[in-house]
């Protein structure tokens, strides 16, 4: 039986996608330690999964709603994108896969001039094909009612017709060994095909995607060009980034190390 402090935590990382100790503590006048007590009691029931500092909402196999991905992180994901954006000039061809980080890089790309988008990303679509500037092509397969991601063996079959200069991607998780995970295995053929048909890929996540987990691994951190995030504060993921020539990209603290 949860108790109804428990019930209201629940509720808070369902809308929220991420509960914080300390917020908690303050909220329910109770002490850190408490808190921390109620997200290892919901944890060992599979409730929320823990993470630096907090809690998010689901199990590790299973992915947190979309509209609470969309608000989670909102400013980051803009600075982001934002950095993204500069690395893409005017005139290009580029892929932009699934996800909420690479929905706002699309909204910071609707500037530029002469792009050519092949997506799998029914909202890239619909924020971009108003702009007579910008070409869009849709990949074909099935469409997620979750969040509008086309996936599946047609999708990646359509995404191999296509040599692009850019592509932009987003992963669900990023392991400590630099693994790029997933929740549906679907989604792997498609940013597999992605990767291996662009010139320069980009890794578009901000840093809550470091404390995340998912079953699915897409690809690693060394097949990136660019990796792009808020902050990295983890010493492996930059040794990775390092020792792989792989562009690390510090939106937050406007920093750029290689």
């Amino acid at each position: 039986m949860l108790i109804e402090r428990h019930q209201s935590i629940l509720e808070l990382a369902r809308q929220h996608g991420r509960v914080n100790v300390d917020d908690l503590a303050e909220r329910f006048a109770v002490s850190p330690q408490t808190i921390r007590k109620d997200l290892n009691d919901l944890c060992e029931q599979r409730l929320l999964f823990r993470v630096h500092g907090g809690a998010m909402a689901g199990p590790s196999r299973e992915n947190m709603g979309y509209e609470a991905r969309r608000l989670l992180a909102g400013a980051e994901k803009r600075a982001i994108a934002e950095r993204a954006a500069a690395l893409i000039p005017d005139s290009a061809s580029l892929f932009i896969n699934i996800g909420t980080t690479t929905e706002a890089v699309a909204d910071a790309l609707v500037r530029h001039a002469g792009l050519m988008v092949i997506t799998n990303n029914i909202n890239v679509a619909n924020t971009m094909r108003i702009y007579p500037n910008i070409e869009v092509v849709v990949a074909g397969g099935v469409v997620r009612h979750a969040d509008g991601g086309i996936v599946g063996e047609a999708a990646g079959d359509f995404i191999r017709q296509f040599k692009v200069d850019y592509a932009v991607i987003g992963v669900s998780a990023i392991d400590g060994d630099g693994a790029l995970l997933d929740y549906d295995y679907r989604e792997v053929r498609v940013a597999q095909a992605i990767i291996d048909n662009a010139r320069h890929v980009i890794l578009v996540a901000d840093s809550s995607k470091l404390d995340r987990r998912a079953p699915v691994r897409i690809a690693h951190l060394s097949q990136m060009t660019s990796f792009i995030t808020d902050r990295c504060r983890d010493p492996e993921i930059r040794r990775i980034c390092d020792d792989n020539e792989v562009q690390l990209i510090e939106a937050a603290v406007e920093t750029v190390s290689r």
